[in-house]
């Protein structure tokens, strides 16, 4: 059972976030400074000179979220063929007129590792970002690219997002995929610190974004809605977290193409009012004849409060439908003109509210026995 108290007990947290996830997270801002750092030191301005036929963005498990922000931020403005791959081959067209960025926390991660070395087999401009005197940074060294060191401590491919984020960004401005000047990054820091100050463990469960969102996940059925340019990845980072780091399994979907397949639930068997749907208060219901009933519907809408557009939106309308159904919405706004910068808020308090789902569950947010079984059948 999700026990909200546990959210404000210090000595609750400390015990159960033995890998200090929340620390980790609270370094986001920091991560972005120190990672601009260490790109130019590694000369990633080497990409200026290179003029590709396409980039290839290598990353699988908690790093797949680099790949789909890359792809997110070279959509329609780029001349450039981009894809992502997290397992398998290469796509057959990589070859030496291509770039390959291949990133890995821990430089480990076989599946990523994999790719690298077959991008430096194939002759492609190999960029690698991990661990120092990792095994991703010796494929990237005995294929004379550019390795981009990064050192989170405690912190795992999940907890370190910004840190694995930050030389894409760079390789993507530099490769003229997309426009994300270091002063742009400065400000995504800025974001970033601001959320972690708001989403602090020492901030209260009533006032603390994060504690609240957790709080009204722990005991329903979540839906998770994206918006505006990058809702996409938003939207899956979120459901990501949700679910491996909370516990929680969450659907996810992106306004306006998902808009029809979700409304459609607000009618649905977990819909209030309808036959074992969350909403039914019955007086009479017996759990051990009738069952449990099933947690209720609820809304998460990853909501552009930019107020750029003009006319009715869909995300308005959506929120509007929920609310008339008698659907619970938590609504997660983010304000910054910069699609870029709504991602960051976005991406930050969704990733605090999974770690405090995990903690309030009384999980450890880092750890799972379960997961652990895998490891000997694949790496993650």
């Amino acid at each position: 059972m999700f026990d909200e108290a546990r959210l404000d007990d210090e000595g609750a947290i400390a015990s159960l976030d033995r890998s200090e996830s929340l620390r980790a997270l609270a370094g986001a801002g920091a991560q972005v400074r120190r990672t601009v750092a260490a790109a130019g030191e590694a000369g990633l301005d080497r990409l200026r000179d290179v003029e590709p036929r396409g980039v290839v963005v290598a990353a699988a498990g908690g790093s797949v979220a680099v790949a789909d922000l890359f792809e997110a931020i070279s959509r329609g403005a780029s001349a450039l063929p981009v894809q992502s791959c997290s397992s398998g081959s290469l796509p057959g067209w990589v070859g030496t007129l291509d770039v390959v960025i291949a990133v890995s926390q821990s430089g480990r991660a076989a599946g990523t590792l994999a790719l690298a070395a077959e991008a430096a087999r194939r002759g492609a401009f190999l960029v690698t970002v991990g661990a120092a005197d990792s095994p991703l940074a010796e494929v990237g060294a005995r294929a004379h690219g550019v390795h981009v060191p990064i050192a989170v401590v405690g912190s795992s491919s999940r907890t370190s997002m910004w840190a694995q984020a930050t030389p894409a960004l760079l390789a993507a401005d530099a490769l003229g995929i997309a426009t994300v000047s270091h002063e742009t990054l400065g400000e995504l820091a800025d974001v970033l610190d601001r959320a972690a100050t708001d989403a602090r463990p020492g901030s209260e469960s009533f006032v603390n974004p994060a504690k609240v969102l957790a709080t009204e996940l722990a005991e329903s059925t979540p839906i998770v809605l994206g918006e505006g340019t990058f809702g996409e990845v938003t939207a899956r980072r979120a459901a990501s977290m949700f679910g491996r780091t909370g516990r929680v399994p969450v659907a996810h979907g992106c306004l306006p193409d998902a808009a029809s397949q979700i409304v459609a639930c607000f009618d649905g068997p977990l819909a209030p009012g309808q036959s074992g749907g969350g909403g039914t208060d019955d007086i009479f219901a017996d759990p051990f004849l009738d069952g449990p009933s099933r947690a209720p519907l609820r809304l998460i809408m990853l909501r552009d409060t930019s107020g750029a557009g003009d006319g009715p939106r869909v995300a308005d309308t959506v929120v509007s439908v929920a609310e008339d159904a008698g659907v619970r919405v938590s609504l997660v706004d983010a304000p910054d003109a910069d699609p870029l910068l709504r991602l960051a808020h976005h991406v930050a308090l969704t990733d605090f509210a999974a770690t405090y789902l995990a903690l309030g569950l009384g999980f450890d947010p880092a750890t799972s026995p379960h997961v652990r079984l895998l490891r000997g059948a694949r790496a993650l």
